[in-house]
């Protein structure tokens, strides 16, 4: 990606603050988010005509094509660039640094997952410093029902996608507080999507609770979510859900990582 802008701001030198790089991302930037010519002047501050020349070698290098009404798309350059990118992700690798320090801070397990088919795949598990080990593994997989994380990614389903997950996994209960039917699965995905955050209350692994948080990518779906675990012997529902802003701020700070913009 570098060479290519590289490329094209070797065409001609361009005059001002900013060097030539700089001109040319904030007018592809702009042209991304914008999509009018005023715009994307507007949001850059730079000259129309200067404008009006990056855009043309952008268009002409396939960055960025003009649709029939005159706004600004991503071209197949720009596409072909992005899918390369999103293939060599490693979440794993981007969400480490972050669960880590959160960690350090709340002294319990936290888990990063990911939506696979019906289920959740824990990628992530970090310990803390207890004595104790939560009965996880990176790699396991778990009803999407019954989880915390999968509950989250949930809450962002459509209730037509809601209800053709019920009908083609069920809701088989592992615990007694396993969410069993699609009313009480509504509402929590509906709780959850309102407050921002989902509760595991031994839902999965009887003595076991968790508060769980979404992480978002750049396509901008729950894809992903985190949690941070522990046993209810050890912490009561309150303490549990007081840790959901931390949840939050950590997805948050991952999701971001991630590409992700509101």
């Amino acid at each position: 990606m570098a060479r290519e802008i590289a490329q094209l701001t070797q065409a001609e030198p361009l005059t001002g603050g900013a060097n030539a790089s700089e001109k040319t991302l904030l007018v592809l930037e702009a042209a991304m988010s914008r999509g009018r010519f005023s715009e994307v002047v507007e949001a850059t501050g730079l000259a129309k005509a200067t404008t009006h020349r990056i855009l043309a070698t952008l268009i002409e290098r396939r960055f960025v094509t003009v649709a029939a009404d005159g706004s600004y798309l991503p071209g197949p350059k720009i596409l072909s660039l992005a899918g390369q990118a999103l293939q060599r992700i490693d979440i794993s690798a981007i969400a480490q640094p972050f669960v880590d320090a959160l960690v350090d801070r709340v002294h319990c397990t936290v888990h990063v997952g990911v939506a696979n088919g019906d289920e959740i795949v824990y990628l992530i598990r970090a310990d803390s410093d207890k004595p104790y080990r939560m009965p996880s593994r990176v790699g396991l997989a778990i009803p999407m029902h019954t989880s915390g994380i999968g509950k989250v990614v949930l809450s962002g389903y459509t209730d037509h996608e809601l209800e053709r997950f019920v009908a083609r996994a069920g809701l088989p209960a592992r615990t007694p507080n396993t969410i069993t039917t699609l009313d009480g699965l509504r509402t929590e995905t509906a709780r959850i999507h309102r407050l921002g955050y989902a509760l595991d209350r031994e839902e999965n692994v009887p003595g076991v609770t968790c508060v769980a948080a979404p992480i978002l990518d750049a396509t901008r779906r729950i894809k992903y979510g985190l949690s941070i675990s522990t046993l209810t012997l050890e912490h009561t529902p309150e303490q549990v859900e007081a840790m959901a802003p931390l949840a939050i701020e950590t997805a948050a700070d991952i999701s971001a990582a991630l590409g992700y913009t509101p």
